[in-house]
């Protein structure tokens, strides 16, 4: 009778636990099921608790949570972000840079990430690192126009600066984006800055596919003829070649 009891509960905490995890998986999809997953259970749950404390704005606990996040899934560097994020909110600045910046190594993609050490290393005067990053950020879609627009300005804001320099070294060496670069560039990037890169990487031995770059600097004309017309020996060059 016993041994039937325990077996009868046994199977009842199973099946508590196995609704619990399917249940955090799904709060990946429908965050609001995130808060009735028990703490210890919680895993994919545990990101979307991080990312409501943190809009709840009570910095202990959104910090609280982030550790706990990162306890957990250590590795991912979106939440290296997250912790970052609620380290400087909770007034932790050395900290949040020290996490940020590691989150930057592990992820070079991961959006958040860049965006951040670019605007640490802009804050240190870095402008190498800031146009390496900022080369980063273009590549992801997920990165908006609007906060390329911004950076930019101040990433590539010197003519023939270190910004500007590595942006040249970075696509003269690039392979596979330059259609992506001459597409979402002549959008984001200031017209004579935009010019001198795509000059500049000619210069370095960049062939631009020639259609491409003829559209791009179409487009550019439109916002600005002098720095189109700056690439107009370029072009030549691109045809006859």
């Amino acid at each position: 009778m016993i041994a039937r009891l325990v077996w009868f509960i046994a199977l009842a905490a199973l099946a508590v636990i196995t609704t619990a995890l399917q249940i955090d998986k799904q709060s990946d999809i429908t965050p609001s099921l995130a808060a009735t997953v028990p703490p210890p259970l919680r895993n994919y749950a545990q990101t979307r608790v991080t990312l409501a404390a943190l809009e709840a704005g009570d910095p202990a606990i959104a910090l609280a949570e982030a550790e706990v996040l990162v306890q957990r899934r250590p590795v991912p560097a979106e939440y290296l972000s997250l912790l970052a994020i609620a380290q400087a909110r909770a007034g932790q600045a050395e900290r949040a840079a020290l996490t940020i910046q590691i989150a930057g190594q592990r992820g070079w993609r991961e959006p958040l990430a860049q965006e951040s050490v670019l605007r640490l290393a802009l804050a240190a005067g870095d402008k190498p690192e800031a146009a390496r990053r900022y080369a980063a950020l273009m590549l992801h879609s997920a990165a908006s126009n609007d906060v390329l627009q911004e950076l930019g300005e101040q990433v590539l804001d010197e003519a023939g600066g270190p910004g500007r320099q590595t942006m040249i070294d970075i696509v003269s060496a690039a392979e596979r984006w330059q259609s992506r670069f001459l597409r979402r560039g002549q959008v984001v990037i200031k017209p004579d800055a935009f010019a001198e890169i795509i000059a500049g990487s000619v210069a370095q031995g960049k062939a631009f596919d020639c259609p491409a770059l003829e559209q791009a600097v179409r487009a550019l004309a439109r916002r600005d003829q002098e720095a189109a017309r700056s690439l107009a020996p370029t072009i030549e060059n691109c045809r006859r070649n």
